[in-house]
């Protein structure tokens, strides 16, 4: 009867241990984060909830969504007074590649930072995205200023500036082998070094290929042969239009700035916890 009794209480401080386990609202790191589905498909919402293990006043959540390319999206979230926090992002948009991504949320300092990934399925190409395609023309967000085109082979689809590496990505349909030929305003995109035109690097599905070239004070003017069956033509620079990296580049000086003046006074302002 003894030894029923003993391995009944084993077995309860078993259940009790497991009960006991950290969950949401428990949490033993200084911050978590985590998405609502492991995998998006393009247009899709990605629900980001969190939550913080101490509250510091006035002090919010950095958030930047990256892949191995670039940053995606960044935003400053308030953590409520439940120590919680969330925000609501559309898979897409500068988000273009398929793959998987890295939500990394900051709380304060450094010492204060967690991640977790999802998978995106990649964007259909389209031209509802300020990209708008004629016949002889294309818009660039970001831009007054048109891209003038001539193809054969295939059709454009649209083209959207990645900042991050200095280029436009434009997205084709290659029914066949064919040639793009682009008018690029220098106000567009543009390859200088010490005040002199330097070469751009032009890559078709991310293999390195040449390319012809004109040039003129306003205008560079590519013609770029692609095979049949490509999809995406890449022509980096040293500089493209300011679209998605202004925007990131105030929000990152707001988030360093920030965890520079909270670290400051994170001693002052932490609630103790019990």
């Amino acid at each position: 009867m003894k030894s029923h009794l003993t391995v009944f209480a084993l077995t309860a401080i078993l259940f009790a241990s497991i009960g006991m386990a950290p969950a949401f609202g428990q949490i033993q790191s200084p911050i978590v984060v985590m998405t609502d589905k492991p995998s998006y498909s393009d247009g899709e919402t990605i629900i980001v909830t969190g939550e913080v293990r101490d509250l510091y006043s006035g002090t919010p959540v950095s958030l930047i969504v990256k892949n191995d390319n670039a940053i995606v999206a960044l935003a400053q979230l308030t953590v409520g007074v439940d120590k919680k926090f969330s925000t609501e992002i559309t898979a897409g948009g500068t988000m273009r590649t398929a793959g998987s991504y890295t939500v990394e949320v900051t709380y304060g300092t450094q010492n204060r930072v967690a991640t977790t990934s999802f998978e995106f399925g990649g964007s259909t190409p389209s031209t509802d995205g300020g990209s708008a395609v004629t016949d002889k023309t294309v818009s660039v967000q970001g831009s007054s200023d048109l891209i003038g085109y001539e193809i054969t082979g295939g059709k454009l689809l649209g083209i959207m500036p990645d900042v991050e590496a200095n280029s436009l990505i434009i997205s084709i349909d290659a029914t066949s082998d064919g040639s793009l030929t682009l008018t690029i305003p220098r106000s567009v995109l543009d390859a200088t070094m010490n005040g002199e035109d330097d070469a751009f690097f032009v890559l078709i599905d991310g293999e390195e290929v040449d390319f012809e070239e004109t040039t003129s004070s306003t205008d560079r003017i590519l013609t770029i042969a692609f095979p049949a069956g490509a999809e995406e033509i890449e022509i980096i620079g040293t500089f493209v239009v300011p679209e998605f990296g202004t925007i990131a580049a105030m929000i990152l000086a707001v988030a360093i700035i920030s965890i520079i003046a909270i670290s400051a006074k994170s001693r002052l302002s932490i609630i103790p916890r019990y």
